[in-house]
């Protein structure tokens, strides 16, 4: 063919001219130039074909498809052209079958992989927990050796159908992981279609809709005037579990806290417990105060026979925290299925309202939660650690059944 094998390797490489630059036949280097002045090349046959019309087909990249090989392509497209076939229409075609052929993505297998991907993003171990416990309980159970792109309404509805009225927090934020793995799934290619997951349009029609004011589920929470027998029980129990649950009470902190809490973290001659903002809930550092009460029991665990940066509260794998339910479990020995660890920090709460006159503000800073407006919050620079600290001491001693001090000092009277 005359005029073909224009170009030359070094040319190739060197030339910086933004445009098309012929090598013959149909085949052009394509140079163009980023937002950011970097030269780009690329490979590019224009053809007629076999229907008449004139159509452009990309080569690939000029750093990864060398002149001998975008000329062989070149010489390979002409020659389906000269069949009768379509260059572009037959490599379409041939991806398809690629893809059919191979083995689709399970729903599990995605759900792994969206975990993994979005894992650095969630705060704690606990948020990991709840997605891998929700998805093994339920989910995997009906469609986890599924291939996702098989997943339908149908599927979906009969994980949720059972739980949506019952379990209604739970089947809730179920049906949004699920939703956010198809999602997923989608967005790499492993499905196409709606989403049988999503809310409107699709699960609106087969599942009633519950008032948001009965997904609330309030966590079962001891009377505070209970507190003094239920900590002496408590005390009686043995086991690495109840210690974390007696120290998680008097300090008023969340399981999570509690559980993972290093010696690292304590300073036994100050009694304080500094909590790493990457361990709340809001994610801002939190000084706990601690009671004598609180101290004793650090103590009685043996310090010296654990490293420094070792989990005060170990769990039965070498360098492993308690598990998330260790607690919870410690109330079912004692038979008290009708609590929960978290719901401790209310009959704190009642308590602190009810039976002291600290201020409002200090019992809320001592359970971490956000004060007041953004306004306020950003004004107010303290966290009121030596008021906390006086009303830490005050419910170690109510729960000792030594109350000595259930009042908050009274300010003096400002002089006029």
């Amino acid at each position: 063919m005359a005029g073909i094998h224009r170009l030359s390797a070094r040319a190739v490489a060197t030339v910086k001219t933004p445009g098309l630059h012929a090598d013959g036949g149909g085949l052009y280097l394509q140079v163009t130039l980023g937002a950011d002045g970097a030269v780009r090349r690329s490979w590019l046959l224009r053809f007629t074909a076999p229907d008449g019309r004139r159509r452009e087909m990309g080569l690939g990249s000029a750093e990864l498809v060398g002149l001998c090989d975008a000329r062989d392509a070149a010489l390979a497209a002409r020659k389906q052209v000269a069949a009768g076939v379509d260059p572009i229409a037959a490599r379409t075609a041939h991806r398809a079958e690629v893809r059919a052929k191979r083995k689709p993505m399970t729903f599990r297998e995605c759900a792994d992989a969206y975990m993994e991907s979005h894992a650095a993003g969630w705060k704690n171990a606990k948020h990991r927990w709840q997605w891998r416990n929700s998805l093994e309980l339920y989910a995997y159970p009906v469609f986890g050796k599924a291939g996702v792109d098989a997943i339908d309404v149908n599927q979906v509805v009969e994980i949720l159908d059972p739980i949506w009225t019952t379990k209604t927090e739970t089947a809730s934020r179920l049906r949004g992981r699920i939703e956010a793995i198809l999602d997923w799934a989608a967005v790499r290619g492993h499905r196409k279609g709606d989403n049988p997951a999503r809310w409107r349009g699709h699960l609106q029609k087969a599942l009633p809709v519950i008032k948001k004011s009965l997904r609330v589920k309030h966590h079962p929470a001891l009377p505070y005037a209970q507190m003094p027998s239920f900590m002496s029980e408590l005390g009686t129990v043995p086991g690495i579990s109840a210690r974390a649950l007696e120290f998680c009470i008097l300090t008023a902190t969340r399981t999570g806290e509690t559980i993972h809490a290093r010696w690292e973290e304590i300073d036994l001659n100050a009694g304080l417990w500094i909590i790493p903002a990457a361990r709340m809930k809001i994610p801002r550092e939190h000084r706990v105060p601690l009671s004598a009460a609180a101290l004793a029991l650090l103590r009685s665990l043996n310090v010296s026979a654990t490293n420094e940066n070792d989990f005060i509260f170990a769990g039965r794998k070498p360098g492993a925290a308690l598990s998330n339910m260790a607690m919870l479990m410690t109330l079912k020995r004692m038979r008290r299925n009708d609590l929960t660890t978290h719901g401790f920090r209310s009959s704190f709460r009642d308590w602190a309202a009810e039976k002291t006159d600290f201020p409002r503000e200090v019992a809320e800073a001592a359970l971490a939660h956000s004060i007041g407006s953004q306004v306020e919050a950003a004004y107010r620079r303290g966290d009121l650690f030596d008021k906390r600290r006086a009303l830490m001491d005050a419910w170690a001693d109510f729960c000792a059944h030594t109350a000595v001090k259930s009042k908050a000092p009274r300010r003096p009277e400002m002089s006029a």
